[in-house]
């Protein structure tokens, strides 16, 4: 009888080490789980944020022939916070004795510090060409 006092003890604290394993997993697999669509939200808003800068980019090159760089923050609604920088190259060609510009366009957009858990960032580019 002698030899098995104690055992009880010992399979208790077993359970317990184990249980407690168990139970730190599972917070940080539903950690991970809460946090994974917060960020596919801010980078869907990151996407949107560059896709305006490249809206804003192609009007003032096509429709004013402006070609510039630029950088500015969004101020309104789910973008706010994002910065978005511009970066565009124009190019004059000779097409059948017209000049014709030509536009690389650069923009990323993105939000928090980078290294942050909370950083994420957006680029997209497109040539674009006028008459």
């Amino acid at each position: 009888m002698n030899a098995l006092r104690g055992f009880a003890l010992v399979s208790a604290l077993f359970l317990i080490v184990v249980l407690s394993a168990l139970g730190a997993f599972l917070v940080n697999v539903v950690a991970v789980q809460h946090a994974t669509p917060a960020m596919r939200v801010r980078a869907a808003r990151a996407d949107y944020a560059a896709r305006s800068g490249m809206a804003w980019a192609v009007h003032r090159a096509l429709d004013a022939g402006v070609c510039g760089d630029a950088d500015f923050g969004l101020t309104e609604g789910a973008l706010a916070g994002y910065a978005v920088s511009v970066r565009c190259t124009a190019t004059v060609h000779d097409l059948a004795g017209a000049a014709v510009a030509y536009y690389v366009i650069d923009v990323s957009a993105q939000s928090g510090e980078y290294g942050g858990a909370d950083f994420v960032a957006r680029s997209l580019q497109a040539k674009v060409g006028g008459s």
